[in-house]
């Protein structure tokens, strides 16, 4: 199959790149839920590969989870605890073999993503 997953973080409240930010990629067939992969993005806020290479794809329910809450700690934005947002879980199908961008833009209190390019 030719089909495959990128993501790209954006932090809308400073205006730049999510760098740092883990992610777990997980399918979902029924109630069961299968951790597929863990990447951490890199200074562009993309990771180095896609998250689901051609060579792993197959149609189905998959699931990103970032890792806001953690990602914020990390950084030089402090915040009240709990965070408003700590993991961000974003549910998406992928019905046939292309290229699947799901990019998030993230602040401390909000959060929005799309199916990119």
């Amino acid at each position: 199959m030719d089909g495959y997953l990128t993501t790209h973080v954006l932090d809308t409240a400073r205006g730049r790149p999510a760098a740092g930010m883990e992610i777990v990629l997980h399918r979902i067939e029924g109630a069961a839920r299968t951790e597929l992969a863990r990447v951490v993005t890199n200074a562009d806020g993309r990771t180095d590969a896609p998250i689901l290479p051609r060579t792993d794809f197959a149609p189905g329910v998959y699931e990103l989870v970032f890792r806001v809450g953690a990602w914020l700690d990390a950084g030089d934005m402090p915040g009240p605890q709990p965070r408003f947002l700590d993991e961000v879980p974003i549910r998406f199908g992928m019905a046939e073999a292309a290229h699947y961008h799901v990019p998030l833009l993230v602040s401390p209190f909000g959060y929005s993503t799309y199916r990119g390019s």
